[in-house]
C-alpha cells in the first residue's frame, strides 16, 4: 500500500538523522517479522496460507530486545472461524513432531497464550528444520508452518547481532554474549502546544498557498486538490497546518498535510500524503483492508511534525478479526511539558 512505502521511507529517514538504527520488515512465506528503531524484534509465523479456506488458522508471535542475554518471548493466537464454536476452559496442549510437549492457557479474549521457554526452544528449532508443530484441544488441531522461518529468524540475529553467539536462535557459536550490542535508547519527542483554530485565507492567497504547496508534491500526486479543498488551521503565531484529500482508493482516503508560515512565501514543509486525522499537535494514518491495518503517527515538537510510531498488523491473512499482531518498525516516547 502506499502509506507503508513512505511510511518505512520515514523511518528510515529519521533513523539515519538522529544516528539510530533503521527498523525493517521482511515477509517469506509464511513468516514475517518486524525490527523498530531499538533493536527490538517481532518474528511471526501463521498456518500455511494456500487455497484450502477450511485450514485452522493460528499464529506465533516471537519478541525479542535487543542486547545481550535478552529472553524470547512467544505468544501463541489461535483463530476460530465463529468464535461462538468454542470457548477455552483448559487451553491446549503444543504437539512438537507428534510428541506432546505441556499444556498452554488459552485467554479467552483473544484467544492468546504464553509459551514457556521450553516450548519456544522447541518451536524454533522444530520450525527452522522439517518438523511439525500443532496445539490441540482433543478435537481440533492447529498446525503451525515452517516454510520461510529459518530465513525470517536469521534476520533476527544478524539486526541483533546475534549470529555465532550462544543465545542465537539458530546459529550458534563461542562468540561472546557480551559482544551482542545494546539497545539503542528509544527516542523522545518533546510535544509542544499547538493549536487548532481554523483559518480564513482569501482567495488569492490560497491560490498563491496552493502553488507553493504543488511545489512539494511529486508528479501526479493529489492532482484534484484545489485552493477550495484546503483546510487551514493555526498551529502557532506564526506557522500554520495546511491539509486537504490526496488520494483515494480500497484502502481509504489519504489526507496531504504541510507545515507552512502563515503569510506569503508560506515555504510549506510536507509532512505526509497518507494521514488520516489530525488533533492539536498530533497526525495520525491508518490505512488497510478489513483488519489488515497499516498505522503511522507524527506529534508537534514546536517546529515540526516528527514520526512517532510505524506499524502494522502484519500478514494480510488475519487471525482473529483486528488484525493479529502490532509490529512496529519505528517507535518514540512521547514527553509532555509540565504544567
Amino acid at each position: 500500500m502506499k502509506i507503508l512505502v513512505t511510511a518505512l521511507l520515514g523511518a528510515c529517514a529519521l533513523a539515519a538523522f538522529a544516528g539510530a538504527p533503521a527498523g525493517f520488515h521482511f515477509a517469506h512465506h509464511d513468516w514475517e517479522i518486524a525490527c523498530d528503531n531499538t533493536r527490538t524484534c517481532r518474528a511471526a509465523g501463521y498456518h500455511h496460507r494456500g487455497e484450502d479456506d477450511d485450514t485452522p488458522e493460528v499464529s506465533v508471535v516471537l519478541e525479542r530486545a535487543a542486547g545481550p542475554g535478552q529472553p524470547v518471548k512467544a505468544t501463541l493466537r489461535l483463530g476460530i472461524r465463529d468464535e461462538k464454536e468454542w470457548v477455552p476452559k483448559t487451553g491446549v496442549t503444543m504437539h512438537v513432531d507428534g510428541r506432546a510437549l505441556g499444556h498452554v492457557a488459552i485467554g479467552s479474549e483473544y484467544l492468546t497464550g504464553e509459551l514457556s521457554p521450553a516450548q519456544i526452544q522447541a518451536l524454533v528449532a522444530t520450525v527452522a528444520g522439517t518438523g511439525a508443530v500443532q496445539w490441540r484441544d482433543g478435537a481440533r488441531a492447529w498446525a503451525l508452518s515452517g516454510a520461510g522461518a529459518a530465513a525470517v529468524l536469521l534476520k533476527m540475529d544478524e539486526f541483533q547481532g546475534r549470529l555465532g553467539t550462544p543465545g542465537a536462535l539458530l546459529r550458534k557459536g563461542a562468540r561472546a554474549e557480551n559482544s551482542v550490542p545494546a539497545a539503542p535508547p528509544m527516542p523522545e519527542v518533546l510535544a509542544a502546544p499547538a493549536g487548532n483554530a481554523e483559518v480564513n485565507l482569501p482567495p488569492a492567497a490560497r491560490a498563491a498557498l496552493l502553488r507553493e504547496l504543488r511545489g512539494t508534491l511529486g508528479e501526479g500526486d493529489c492532482e484534484a486538490l484545489v485552493p477550495d479543498d484546503l483546510s487551514i488551521r493555526r498551529l502557532t503565531t506564526a506557522r500554520l497546518l495546511v491539509y486537504g484529500q490526496c488520494w483515494a482508493g480500497a484502502a481509504g482516503t489519504g489526507t496531504a498535510y504541510w507545515v507552512a508560515n502563515n503569510t506569503a512565501p508560506f515555504k510549506p514543509v510536507l509532512v505526509t500524503t497518507d494521514g488520516s486525522d489530525h488533533e492539536a499537535g498530533k497526525i495520525s494514518a491508518g490505512h488497510g483492508m478489513g483488519s489488515c491495518r497499516e498505522t503511522r503517527e507524527w506529534v508537534w515538537d514546536g517546529n515540526r511534525f516528527v514520526p512517532t510510531l510505524v506499524s502494522d498488523t502484519g500478514i494480510c491473512q488475519p487471525v482473529g478479526l483486528d488484525g493479529t499482531w502490532d509490529l512496529p518498525t519505528h517507535v518514540a516516547k512521547v514527553m509532555r511539558r509540565p504544567r
